[in-house]
Formats: C-alpha cells, structure tokens, sequence
C-alpha cells in the first residue's frame, strides 16, 4: 500500500477509530479501578506503558528509519501531557467514585476548542463550542447520579487537573502529528510517558509486593497494555490525525457513557430516566460537532 493510499484509507476511518478507543476506554474503567487499588498509581502507569511503547516499538519496527530530533520533542510533549493526566486522573479515580472521575474528566470538551484556539490562532465556531457544552452537560447527567453525586472533594479537584492536561493531549497531538507518522510518534509517546512513570515510581511511590502479581492483576494489566494503551491510544492519535480538535475532544467524550453502559452490562448498575436523558444530550453534541446540523438548514 502507497503511502498517500495509506494517508487516504486513515482518514476515511479517522471517526470510527476514535469512537472505537472511546469504547475500548469505557470497557476498561473497571479494570483500572482493581488495577490502581492493587499498584501504586506511578507502578502501574510504568508497566502499562512501558509494555504499550515495546508492543508498538516492535510492531512498527520499519518506521524507526524516519526518527529525527522533531519526532522526539513531539513524542516527549505528548507523552508529558498524557502522563500528567493519566497520573492526576489515577490519582483522582483513587479519592472519588468512577462516575465522577468520567465527568470530571471530560472538562477537557470545554478545554480543548480554546486552548487550541490560543496556541494556533484557529477561533472555535459557534458550533463547536454548543456540542462541547452540550457533551459536558450530557456527561454529568450519566455520570453524577445517585451514589456518585456527593459532595466535591480532593478527588475531584484532581482529576479536573487531569482532564485539563488531556485536553492538552488533544492539542498536542494535533500539533505534532501534521505532516509525520503518526506510528513512530505514538511509540515514542509511550515510551516518554513510561520514562515518567518509572522517575515518578521511583521517587514518589513504594515497590508493589510481587506477591500480588496474581492471575487477575496479570490479566487487567495485559488488558490495559494490549486495548486501552497500545491499541485505543492509538486508535485515538491516528483518529486525531485527521480530526479536528474540537471534534475529538467531542468524539472522546463517548469514553464516559460508554464506561456507564458497561457498568450496567456487566457491574449490575440500574439506568436512571436522568441517564438517558444524558445520552440524548451527548448524541446531539457528536451531531452537532460532526454535522454542524447542515442537514436542519435548507439547501440554496
């Protein structure tokens, strides 16, 4: 496959890719709820990504050849920025409930269009800013409910800082990835963000008992390496590629009713009248940001 082919069949597929990750992440909250309750937050992001960046390094063997100074200052930004906000969203699933470290996290929706806007003078649309506000409100009606609606604690304050900095992700990614392989980076991401990691276990966190290297927390860690790290976030990088910001951060946003379906599916959770209206809210804010409901206006 040519590489202008190649460019054309990812860009065809940018939106499923990303909606695929979301579905991917929402499957995985649990998962990462036993993990971090069993590791120390730093452990755990060390050997996940550390694990991601040599299940890709391998894989795209080939693109090591196009490795330059420019690849490594992107890899390391966005690696950077995704460690800070996987590491304040861990920090913060640990002090506060699922639903709310979904929610809270999603501020990145509002974040995103006018961060992007500051750093590449490119000004949102009405459009774009109604389906990021729309996606918050929709998000807090399926994720702030019943148990999870208590009061505002540490827990929340730091996972708002983590989706601060997913947003700065989101930024990142498309500012790099212009005009490089979105493949080479995305390993070299992984790879800085595990560097990170390991200097944060190192230095901030006790070593785990290897004693609780149990069958269960080998199989979640396998999963979290293999879907949620070397398969969505690159899903989502290659989705972002050829995205707009403000639409990814809109698309990415699915993460969360997503997480609550699976809740229901296989935690027992009860849907509420409230979370359904929810998942109404954020349908039309993924409209709206896809379409810009051109399809309502009347064709000259």
């Amino acid at each position: 496959m040519s590489e202008t082919t190649q460019e054309g069949v990812l860009a065809k597929f940018a939106t499923p890719l990303i909606i695929l990750a979301t579905i991917i992440w929402g499957s995985s909250f649990v998962v990462m709820k036993n993990s971090v309750n069993v590791l120390p937050t730093f452990w755990l992001l060390a050997i996940r990504f550390s694990f991601a960046a040599l299940v890709l390094g391998v894989v795209f063997w080939k693109r090591w050849k196009l490795l330059d100074r420019q690849y490594l200052i992107g890899g390391t930004v966005m690696g950077f920025c995704l460690f800070l906000a996987y590491a304040f969203q861990t920090f913060g699933l640990d002090l506060t409930t699922s639903g709310k470290n979904a929610f809270f996290t999603a501020v990145y929706c509002v974040i995103v269009p006018f961060l992007y806007w500051a750093i590449a003078r490119r000004r949102p649309d009405r459009y774009n800013v109604l389906a990021a506000f729309l996606c918050v409100a929709g998000i807090a009606l399926v994720s702030v409910t019943g148990e999870s609606a208590t009061a505002f604690n540490l827990g929340d304050v730091l996972t708002l800082v983590g989706g601060f900095f997913f947003a700065c992700h989101i930024v990142a990614v498309a500012k790099y990835s212009e005009g490089r392989d979105i493949f080479l980076l995305t390993t070299l991401q992984f790879a800085s963000f595990a560097l990170f990691s390991w200097l944060g276990a190192l230095f901030a966190s006790p070593a785990p008992d290897p004693a609780v290297f149990n069958g269960g927390l080998v199989f979640s860690l396998v999963y979290l390496v293999l879907f949620a790290s070397a398969g969505a976030l690159l899903f989502q990088n290659i989705g972002q590629k050829y995205t707009a910001p403000a639409t990814a951060a809109v698309l990415l946003s699915l993460e969360a009713p997503f997480g609550v379906f699976f809740s229901i599916l296989f935690a027992h959770e009860r849907p509420t009248p409230l979370m359904f209206l929810g998942f109404a809210l954020i349908f039309v804010a993924v409209v709206c940001s896809e379409t810009k409901f051109s399809f309502l206006r009347k064709k000259g």
